[in-house]
């Protein structure tokens, strides 16, 4: 009888967002709509029907619909870190069928420019890297026992595969590219027409019309790119696209649980292949609300 009756109490305190604090997982299955910095939520934020905010540690979530899809809307927060604890989060708080991140990034292919929207097929972390040895002026040497290794290194910055665990077995596994799901790319890919801006004020507007972009490659790191060599040397070693601070971090989380994912970003500068100052200051709201068109068209057409 006392053991039913501690049964009984756990399984209310479960059902009233628990005894500790840790509130229950919501039963409906939702899209999951990230995104990094206010800015690149704002859009999408503001098109939520039936919005219903709450905070977990910190971090404030929004359901609601979104084209008419039930969605957790929630900002990441800058850096890797930030991005792979908060996508977790989401995940042990709420039923999430699918991940779909909105937001800007730097150009890296020199054939893109701002206001782009990108699609990449798959995601790496370039800084997962060892930073290795000057053997001689200007040489730089992994030791003798990373035979990881093996992309072409910046100086001393060599990138490695990462260690990943996840639902699919016991084993460890070595990985440096997280592909987005295919399907959903497949769906992304039949997006037409979608309207992208030019002018993020009258005085602040672009001197072309930009494009949507599909495949190919993008990275992520722990920093903020505005170094021209280093854009070159990203788009020659990795075919990259575009490089952020966050998508492969989200990645990564997706491929442990088993989620499938796919990340919308647009160009809000150079990363330091432009010819003044960087950009982002100027042209990240063109940016940010041409991702979160798109993202919008996509949920629109997509039929999981």
């Amino acid at each position: 009888m006392r053991l039913r009756s501690l049964v009984l109490i756990a399984t209310c305190c479960w059902a009233l967002a628990g005894c500790a604090g840790t509130p229950a997982p919501e039963a409906t299955r939702r899209v999951a709509v990230i995104s990094a910095f206010e800015p690149e939520l704002a859009l999408l934020r503001a098109q939520t029907k039936n919005a219903k905010a709450e905070r977990i540690n910190g971090v404030e979530f929004v359901t609601g619909e979104l084209e008419g899809r039930p969605v957790v809307l929630f900002l990441s927060g800058i850096s890797m870190t930030n991005a792979a604890m908060n996508t977790q989060l989401v995940l042990d708080r709420f039923k999430v069928s699918h991940i779909v991140f909105s937001g800007i990034a730097g150009g890296v292919n020199p054939q893109l420019h701002i206001g782009d929207v990108t699609v990449p097929e798959r995601w790496g972390s370039y800084l997962e890297a060892l930073f290795a040895r000057e053997v001689r002026p200007g040489v730089y040497q992994a030791p003798g026992w990373m035979k990881d290794a093996t992309l072409p290194n910046f100086g001393m910055i060599h990138p490695r595969p990462v260690g990943v665990r996840s639902a699919r077995g016991a084993e460890q596994e070595s990985r440096f590219w997280f592909e987005v799901d295919p399907k959903m790319l497949a769906a992304a890919r039949r997006l037409a027409n979608v309207p992208l801006q030019k002018c993020g004020q009258p005085t602040q507007c672009l001197s072309h019309t930009p494009k949507l972009v599909f495949g190919g490659n993008g990275v992520s790191g722990q920093a903020f790119v505005d170094n021209a060599k280093f854009r070159e040397y990203t788009f020659a070693t990795f075919q990259a696209n575009v490089l952020d601070m966050e998508t492969s971090a989200v990645a990564q989380v997706a491929y442990a649980n088993q989620v499938p994912y796919i990340a919308f970003r647009s160009l809000s500068d150079l990363a330091g292949g432009g010819e003044g100052e960087n950009e982002i200051g100027t042209f990240f709201q063109v940016a940010a609300d041409n991702s979160a068109k798109v993202v919008m068209a996509f949920l629109r057409h997509w039929q999981p």
